[in-house]
């Protein structure tokens, strides 16, 4: 019985995860920081009659992942799947956000997944076996401006994903990082920013996307399943990824300031 274990397990993609593995029959682990949609979130993987438990987990505190680690090798005999799925969004220009913002997104977005990738790492490699999903995002491939942290501790992620990919396999563990472009979650919660404008727009791209949390998840099990490195979600998006790799830098600028230009130009015609 595969045996999972999610941080930011309690809402958004954590929990469509946490019940898509349920639904299959695996024990799933949920860590969250927020103890009313931990249990929640418990009882309807406890109602899909799965084998579930759910933990207070902080990803900016080391010692409360290896508590988790820890529980999951006393209680289970160790871990199959962990996703390193924590994160919170920010939005605006690179003179509008404190260095107070910037350090916020570093400590949970890129600093919670190589906690989660550190503390896990001796228990795979004593099993000699399991797999890291540290979800990204696209911002981490393809860095949309007016997103300037978001987008560097997405990259950042997805280059200790590769960096981990080679490092790891001759310990028989496996490495995946997930880029979703936008979906119906919660993530607008989390939002910090000054600019009002991007506040509202990053929340209607959120909110008014054709995709949700439970699709994603979908997408992202298959995905794993498959032993995929990069799992990418979106279509449209994975074929701008290709275009930027495939042209030279300045090609792709272009097209990023003339997309800057029309976003600019919706918001001055409100």
């Amino acid at each position: 019985m595969t045996r999972v274990f999610i941080t930011g397990g309690a809402s958004g993609l954590g929990r469509a995860l946490a019940e898509a593995y349920a639904r299959d029959g695996a024990r799933v682990c949920i860590g969250d920081i927020n103890a009313a949609r931990c249990a929640e979130t418990l009882a309807a993987l406890t109602a899909l009659g799965a084998t579930a438990h759910a933990l207070l987990c902080n990803v900016t505190d080391e010692a409360s992942l290896q508590a988790a680690a820890d529980w999951l090798q006393t209680n289970w005999g160790g871990v199959d799947l962990v996703f390193n799925n924590a994160g919170v969004a920010d939005a605006g220009g690179i003179d509008e956000m404190p260095i107070a913002d910037w350090q916020w997104m570093i400590d949970i977005n890129l600093l919670g997944v190589v906690r989660g990738c550190k503390v896990f790492t001796p228990m795979l490699k004593a099993q000699k076996s399991g797999h890291l999903i540290n979800i990204a995002s696209m911002a981490g491939l393809i860095h949309p401006p007016m997103m300037s942290a978001y987008n560097a501790t997405k990259a950042a992620v997805v280059a200790l994903s590769e960096t981990l990919h080679a490092e790891l396999h001759p310990h028989g563990i496996k490495l995946s990082v997930v880029c979703p472009a936008f979906f119906r979650t919660n993530l607008a919660e989390s939002v910090r920013t000054a600019n009002a404008d991007m506040a509202r727009l990053t929340s209607k791209l959120i909110n008014k996307s054709q995709i949700g949390a439970d699709e994603i998840a979908a997408l992202v099990k298959a995905g794993v399943a498959k032993g995929d490195f990069h799992v990418l979600t979106h279509v449209k998006e994975k074929r701008i990824w290709l275009f930027k790799r495939a042209v030279p830098f300045a090609v792709y600028a272009a097209a990023m300031r003339r997309q800057m230009a029309k976003m600019m130009a919706k918001r001055a015609a409100r």
